[in-house]
């Protein structure tokens, strides 16, 4: 994985039009929760990446869903998700690809000047809880409980880029 992200990546907003990824981070850092849309585990996965974004909604970074699908079928993808989270299509998985991201699901932590702070990838219970414990301590926030009841056993997750 990269340390530092390039500023000039376009994320695509289902609403809006793409801008570079710099654009993002300059107010708030960005934690992006990324499903492909096309496996079963993405599916499986949905709901708890959602409860762990919506733990941070109100800490100092903004949350993210990114589904590597057009912005059509991400809004069908994440269905009520998409009102409540901001997210982004990456169809062409060029954001997956510069964020060096060998496997989906995966959530990850970018800071004001794009360095990955944190992620994990496939779901390993006790590596999303890393995951949230240290973006707990970097915005002075409260971790979610993972693994929660009714989150899906561990799985590896399958090949980021298709």
């Amino acid at each position: 994985m990269p340390s530092t992200l390039d500023a000039d990546v376009n994320l695509t907003p289902l609403s809006g039009d793409a801008r570079p990824i710099g654009d993002w981070v300059t107010v708030f850092h960005l934690v992006i929760a990324v499903l492909d849309p096309y496996t079963y585990e993405s599916s499986w996965i949905l709901d708890t990446a959602g409860r762990v974004l919506r733990n941070f909604v109100g800490a100092d970074c903004r949350v993210a869903f990114m589904v590597t699908a057009s912005p059509q079928q991400t809004e069908e993808f994440l269905g009520p998700w998409a009102q409540e989270i901001l997210a982004f299509a990456d169809e062409d998985r060029s954001v997956v690809r510069a964020l060096g991201l060998e496997s989906l699901p995966a959530v990850v932590h970018l800071d004001h000047q794009l360095s990955l702070r944190a992620s994990a990838e496939g779901w390993n219970p006790p590596d999303w809880r890393q995951f949230a414990d240290q973006l707990s301590r970097a915005m002075s926030w409260h971790p979610p409980l993972i693994p929660a009841v009714g989150d899906p056993p561990p799985f590896a997750g399958t090949p980021a880029l298709g």
